[in-house]
Order: structure tokens, then sequence, then C-alpha cells
């Protein structure tokens, strides 16, 4: 079964840092309590939305414990790999119009 141990409180509140620092806009909708179902969404340069979630335990590697992230936009059809909270917020920020 999946768990989402790894989406701390200090985790989250260091995704939250790594957005505000890379000058987005973005809300969660207060799930930390229940990591499996926490979302954040950011609206990138251009005006697009990102959703952004913790991976789940199977997707996160043991050698890279600080990437827990992954982002996806409906707008692109893409979704990122697993990263780190510094660099989901530098994709989505970086990501051309």
């Amino acid at each position: 079964m999946a768990t989402f141990a790894h989406a701390t409180p200090e985790r989250c509140a260091q995704l939250g840092r790594a957005l505000t620092a890379a000058g987005l806009s973005w809300s969660d909708n207060g799930r930390q309590d229940d990591p499996q179902y926490l979302t954040y969404t950011v609206t990138d340069p251009h005006g697009r939305t990102w959703q952004v979630s913790p991976a789940t335990n199977f997707q996160v590697s043991p050698s890279s414990p600080g990437q827990i992230w992954q982002a996806s936009c409906a707008a692109l059809m893409t979704r990122t790999p697993v990263l780190s909270a510094r660099l989901v917020a530098e994709h989505i920020k970086d990501v051309p119009a």
C-alpha cells in the first residue's frame, strides 16, 4: 500500500518557501494532515496552473529522500519526474511559454 509519511510538515513548509522564493503564486488545499490528498496549486509566470503533490513512497528513491514532489500541468499535458522542493519550483518557473 502506498504511504505518504515522507510529506512531513517541514517538507511542506520547505515547498512553500521554495515556491515563494521562485516568485510563484501558490496555495494548498490544507490537507497536510492527510498527505495522500494534499495538493498545491501553483501559477507559473505565463498564467498556467500546475498541481504539485507528494509522490508515493514507491516513487521516492532511498538515494534521494528529499525528492518527494511531482508537478503536473494540464495545459501542457506534462508531468515532472519526482523532484526536490527547490527543483520543482525552478522547473515550474522556467518552463517556456
